[in-house]
């Protein structure tokens, strides 16, 4: 087996619906994201997937939430939009884009601070 990670980062301000606490108020982040793809065959390059299209495919995603007010958009109009939800958000649009049947987004991870975050990930029996 074999995986392939790509980081990248982006902005954005929101507030947590049905909290008691700071965070319940408008605020921001630099969030950081981490996206692991996993696969069990390369292809002629010797490549699972080349980084230039994981980053391409991750851009145009992360593109949608970069500098925007998270609790506006359709993603989160039913969801507070924590970490845990943001990488659930992650991970299914970027499994629309790259999954196919030799390479699966295995994982996305999701940072508020250096030392919060939260991973997602479907345990399918394919890529626990």
């Amino acid at each position: 087996m074999y995986e392939v990670s790509v980081k990248t980062h982006f902005s954005a301000a929101h507030h947590l619906n049905d909290y008691s606490g700071d965070c319940s108020f408008q605020h921001g982040h630099n969030w950081d994201v981490e996206v692991f793809l996993r696969g069990e065959n390369l292809n002629k390059s010797g490549m699972l997937m080349d980084f230039k299209d994981v980053k391409e495919s991750l851009k145009s995603v992360v593109d949608t939430v970069d500098h925007k007010d998270l609790n506006t958009l359709d993603a989160f109009s039913d969801k507070s939009p924590t970490s845990e939800n943001i990488a659930y958000f992650l991970y299914t649009q970027l499994s629309a884009r790259i999954n196919n049947k030799e390479t699966r987004i295995h994982r996305v991870c999701v940072r508020e601070t250096a030392g919060t975050g939260t991973s997602y990930w479907e345990a399918d029996g394919r890529n626990d």
